[in-house]
């Protein structure tokens, strides 16, 4: 990677760190909050083929063995712009949010260059990589008024801020048709809430001031495998020109992990009138654990040549099974269901739009958190757009796309979201070249 990219890339590690996670949506109030997508921008665009796609210049974290493919240094940075609408039959409330999605490095440790200068056929490589992203984003400001028989007007406030964030280390190697990864990553982060009753008609009623703030910390992993097959070789060996038809079948999992808590709690009673104040609980470094779900996903992607790739993903999380002493919930198991994929007419046409990746998905599950007994289900779709550009005399891309969606069809609050997402991935095949002159 030239010194301007690996610059840019140490610049944004801070910054991402001080970037304030946001949202704005009460469903972030269940569990650690809304948990992030960890498919990239190329792959959301597809409805999310994590398990099973491969791409030799783009970074797939969500099945590491993905890695073993890697044939050059990948940079990749992504943000998001979301305008989403949540309704409960009588009230309709509309907000605006936007942040930063990922920071990701990801290199090979060989360099295919120096194996054609070389004559080499290599059957083994491998890819590793470095990842910081949200791991979950709490974000809701909710503010009620009602008016009581002996209390006069009563205002409640409910907030929450904050999430977590996780940093990974990932790494894939292939050998021949199999590759095998591993993601090892590190949880940490911080969340609040705050809830506050006051009686605007009584002073001499005293108020309610609550606020539990707590920090989160662990380790997260899982493993991953993808086996791909050549299904027109016979085509190939008899034929020159003739591109590879390409089946991956994949597959990762994860068992539960385990995080620490760190609390502080206080809960106050408030007498507006004569000012005094009744400290119902103070308490701080409450240590505490939690748990996180397993998980696993298989899928299947087929590549037409270097034109197009459909294929369809499946996974379940056990979220019955997560646990948090700082803010007991109870969750339910979890599925989602993704088909997608891409079109790309010819990659090596002088027409710019021949050169286009058109990205397409749709996905289809259901959610941990139950609002009145209904579970929040989670569907929509997913338009994309892959845009080569040349920086530094290479190709790289810019990736841009849109995610329509909807959660809690049925529930008691229903949230529509349209989730404008734009990013960029640059490609550099010079790192672990040897250089034959000075």
């Amino acid at each position: 990677m030239s010194k301007a990219k690996y610059s840019l890339f140490l610049f944004l590690f801070p910054l991402f760190l001080q970037a304030q996670i946001s949202d704005n949506s009460p469903l972030t109030r269940f569990g650690i909050g809304e948990i992030s997508d960890n498919n990239f921008l190329h792959m959301r665009h597809m409805g999310g083929l994590g398990s099973s796609y491969v791409d030799p210049y783009l970074i797939n974290i969500v099945n590491p063995a993905s890695l073993g493919d890697l044939k050059a240094t990948a940079f990749d940075i992504a943000v998001f712009n979301e305008f989403s609408t949540l309704d409960d039959g009588e009230n309709r409330a509309s907000s605006f949010n936007g942040n930063i999605e990922y920071i990701s490095l990801a290199f090979p440790s060989s360099n295919p260059i120096n194996d054609i200068f070389e004559q080499k056929t290599r059957t083994s490589n491998y890819g590793i990589g470095l990842t910081l992203m949200p791991h979950s984003v709490v974000g809701y400001d909710i503010n009620s008024s009602e008016v009581a028989d002996t209390l006069g007007e009563v205002r409640r406030n409910f907030s929450g801020s904050g999430g977590t964030y996780k940093f990974l280390l990932s790494q894939g190697y292939k050998y021949k048709n199999f590759s095998a990864g591993l993601n090892l990553g590190y949880l940490f982060g911080k969340i609040r809430y705050t809830r506050d009753i006051v009686f605007l008609d009584n002073l001499n009623a005293f108020s309610v001031d609550y606020e539990n703030n707590y920090s989160v910390s662990g380790f997260l992993w899982n493993v991953g495998f993808i086996y791909s097959t050549v299904l027109n070789k016979g085509k190939i060996d008899s034929k020159k020109g003739i591109r590879p038809n390409v089946l991956n079948i994949g597959l990762r999992a994860n068992t539960n992990t385990g995080f620490n808590t760190n609390s502080n709690v206080i809960d106050l009673h408030r007498n507006y009138s004569s000012g005094a104040i009744d400290t119902i609980r103070a308490s701080s470094d409450l240590k505490g654990k939690g748990t996180l779900p397993a998980e696993i996903g298989i899928g299947a992607t087929y590549y037409g040549g270097t034109k197009l790739a459909i294929g369809v993903d499946a996974s379940a999380a056990n979220w019955s099974s997560y646990t948090n002493d700082a803010n007991p919930e109870e969750l339910s198991n979890t599925y989602k269901l993704t088909f997608g994929g891409f079109y790309r007419p010819n990659f090596k046409s002088f027409s710019y739009f021949d050169r286009v990746y058109y990205r397409f998905g749709g996905f289809y599950g259901n959610d941990p958190r139950v609002v009145n007994g209904t579970q929040i289900n989670n569907y929509g779709l997913s338009l994309g757009f892959g845009l080569p550009f040349v920086f530094q005399k290479k190709i790289s891309h810019a990736n841009l796309g849109l995610n329509l969606g909807r959660r809690g069809t049925g529930a008691s609050i229903t949230e529509t979201y349209f989730r404008f997402t734009f990013g960029f991935t640059f490609n550099d095949d010079e790192w672990f070249i040897k250089r034959k002159y000075n």
